[in-house]
C-alpha cells in the first residue's frame, strides 16, 4: 500500500513538494507545478506515522494531522524513530496550520458577513437577481377621480365656480372668492375678506350657497322658493348653526321681489326679502329653485345672502350670477331673471 516515487507536498513545508522514493523522503524539494501540470495528491501524516510515507488524499487519518519531522531530518530518518522528542518539535507546526485554517475560516465569514449587510462590495460579485414589483403610479399616469366634494371646485376659468354635484357653473363676479374656513355647508363663494359682527364674531359681506333639494316630495320650484326664504333668512341673520346672534336677531322683513326665472334653460322661480336687524344695517336674502340637468334632476336650490348697507355687495350681482348659471361644460345655455318660460308652477 506504499504510494509509489512521485512529487507530494512536503509534511514539513505545505507551500513546497518534496520527491518520495517509494520508501522515504529525499532531500529534493521543488516549487508546485504551474496550475497546467496535473496537482499533486495532498498528503497527510497520521500521528503513529511520523515522518513515514505520505497518504494520498481521500484516505482517513487518525487525529488529524501526524507530526511532520522536524527540520533538518535527514532522508534515512523513516518510520516512527523520531518518538516523542519529534513530536514535542512538530506541535508547534502543527498549532501554526491549524491557526492558519481558523484565520481563514474567520476571514471567509467576514467577507460573506459584509456581503450580506451591504458594508462592502465585491466588484468580482454577481449582481443581485431583480426583485419585480408594481409600476410606480405617477401623477400623470391616470386622470385624477372626479370630487365628491359638494363644496365649490376651481375651473380652468378663474371666473366661473363649478359645483360638481348639481352639474352648475356659477360666474365669480368681481370682489367674490372661493370659500376659506367657512362652517356653513355648501357656500359656493363669499365676498373678500371679513369684519366683526354687530353681535360678536365674523362675518361676511356676501355669500352664495348651492345644494340640491332633498328629504320632500315636493318639486314645484315656486312652492320650494317659497318655503326656503324665511329658513334662509333666519339662518343668515337670526341665529347661527350654534345658536349665535351676530346680529341681535331679525325685527322684520319685507318681500322686494319674486317671479319665474330661467336658470340654465330650465324654468325655476326666485324669492327676494329685505331683512331688518337688530344690530346693523340688515341685508337681502334670496331664494332660487331650479331642476337640475344631471341625474334624477332633483330641484338645485340657490341662496343669496347680501349685506345691506354701503359695504354690502351689489344686489345687480343676484342677478349677474343668475343669468351666469350653465349646465357644466355648456357655456351657451342662457337665462336670468325676467326671461319668458311661461307660467311657472
Amino acid at each position: 500500500m506504499t504510494p509509489p516515487p512521485g512529487w507530494y507536498g512536503d509534511p514539513t513545508a505545505p507551500h513546497q513538494e518534496r520527491w518520495w522514493d517509494g520508501t522515504t523522503w529525499t532531500d529534493h524539494r521543488r516549487t508546485p507545478q504551474s496550475p497546467a501540470a496535473p496537482a499533486a495528491p495532498v498528503v497527510a501524516v497520521a500521528p503513529e506515522q511520523g515522518f513515514g510515507p505520505p497518504v494520498p488524499a481521500g484516505t482517513p487519518v487518525p487525529g488529524g494531522f501526524g507530526p511532520p519531522a522536524g527540520p533538518g531530518r535527514s532522508s534515512s530518518g523513516g518510520g516512527g524513530g523520531g518518538g516523542g522528542g519529534g513530536g514535542r518539535r512538530s506541535r508547534p507546526v502543527a498549532l501554526t496550520v491549524v491557526a492558519a485554517v481558523l484565520v481563514a475560516a474567520v476571514v471567509t465569514g467576514a467577507v460573506v458577513l459584509r456581503g450580506n449587510d451591504g458594508a462592502g462590495t465585491d466588484p468580482d460579485a454577481a449582481p443581485p437577481a431583480a426583485t419585480h414589483s408594481a409600476p410606480a403610479t405617477t401623477p400623470d399616469a391616470s386622470p385624477s377621480a372626479p370630487s365628491t366634494d359638494p363644496s365649490a371646485s376651481p375651473s380652468t376659468d378663474p371666473s366661473v365656480v363649478v359645483d360638481e354635484l348639481n352639474g352648475i357653473t356659477l360666474p365669480l363676479p368681481e370682489g367674490w372668492v372661493l370659500p376659506e374656513h367657512v362652517a356653513e355647508p355648501d357656500v359656493v363663494m363669499t365676498t373678500d375678506g371679513t369684519y366683526d359682527c354687530p353681535g360678536g364674531g365674523v362675518c361676511r359681506h356676501g355669500r352664495v350657497i348651492s345644494r340640491t333639494v332633498t328629504d320632500t316630495g315636493e318639486t314645484s320650484p315656486r312652492a320650494l322658493a317659497e318655503a326656503d326664504i324665511a329658513d334662509a333668512a333666519d339662518d343668515a341673520y337670526d341665529r347661527d348653526l350654534v345658536g349665535r346672534s351676530h346680529f341681535g336677531g331679525i325685527e322684520s322683513h319685507q318681500v322686494v321681489a319674486a317671479g319665474q326665472v330661467a336658470v340654465a334653460g330650465r324654468a325655476g322661480y326666485y324669492v327676494r326679502w329685505r331683512v331688518t336687524t337688530a344690530e346693523g344695517p340688515g341685508g337681502y336674502v334670496q331664494s332660487l329653485v331650479f331642476p337640475s340637468t344631471v341625474g334624477t334632476e332633483a330641484p338645485v336650490l340657490v341662496r343669496y345672502v347680501f349685506d345691506a348697507g354701503e359695504d354690502g355687495p351689489p344686489l345687480a350681482d343676484m342677478d349677474r350670477i343668475t343669468k351666469g348659471i350653465r349646465p357644466v361644460g355648456d357655456a351657451d345655455t342662457g337665462g336670468g331673471v325676467g326671461s319668458g318660460l311661461g307660467p311657472t308652477p
